[in-house]
């Protein structure tokens, strides 16, 4: 699948968001969910922090999947993820 970039105004902290677009004719909704994570709160803290994404992937709703990790700060993670569907 292509991707296509929209811009969304910046918001701190969670944001949902709900895009619908017509391809060839027919309509389809997408949703997709920005939350940001602390370090801090990882329930096992080490110095490698890909074991904390691990751990927020592994607890997250599982009707929702990946989609993209954004850029890092020295405090926190913001990680977009897309509601699944079936």
């Amino acid at each position: 699948m292509g991707a296509i970039a929209i811009q969304i105004p910046q918001i701190t902290g969670e944001q949902d968001i709900e895009i619908e677009v017509k391809i060839n004719g027919e309509k389809k909704s997408y949703n997709y969910r920005v939350e940001v994570f602390h370090w801090a709160d990882c329930d096992k803290p080490s110095d490698d922090r890909v074991d904390c994404i691990r751990q927020i992937l592994a607890k997250y709703d599982k009707d929702w999947e990946l989609y993209q990790i954004g850029m890092p700060t020295d405090d926190v993670v913001p990680i977009t993820f897309r509601r699944k569907r079936g």
